[in-house]
């Protein structure tokens, strides 16, 4: 059973910065797209950022501060987040998905942005 172990969320001051990172516990044949997600409380999981075949898409709410980065060859992904604000507090999750249509997800870890 592959796991997709997420890393570097936390606790972090308006207009800071953390990175965030998820690789799988084995490597994942014919990935086609990575991407984060995050869900607040009381609210719907929401797609943050995808990378298929190089070609990256972001939500509104995160254009210019966020970037996605992977490695299909190291099942790995990474999300910069700079200029982080309160609103982004949530938990966030990595999602492969593969030719076949397999999904994998992470257990999520929790981004906190407060003063």
């Amino acid at each position: 059973q592959v796991q997709l172990v997420e890393s570097g969320g936390g606790l972090v001051q308006p207009g800071g910065s953390l990175r965030l990172s998820c690789a799988a516990s084995r490597s994942i044949f014919s990935i086609y797209a990575m991407g984060w997600y995050r869900q607040a409380p009381g609210k719907q999981r929401e797609l943050v950022a995808s990378i298929t075949s190089g070609i990256t898409v972001y939500a509104d709410s995160v254009k210019g501060r966020f970037t996605i980065s992977g490695d299909n060859a190291k099942s790995t992904v990474y999300l910069q987040m700079n200029s982080l604000k309160p609103e982004d507090t949530a938990v966030y999750s990595c999602n492969f998905r593969t030719l076949a249509d397999f999904s994998y997800w992470g257990q999520g870890t929790q981004v906190t942005v407060s003063s």
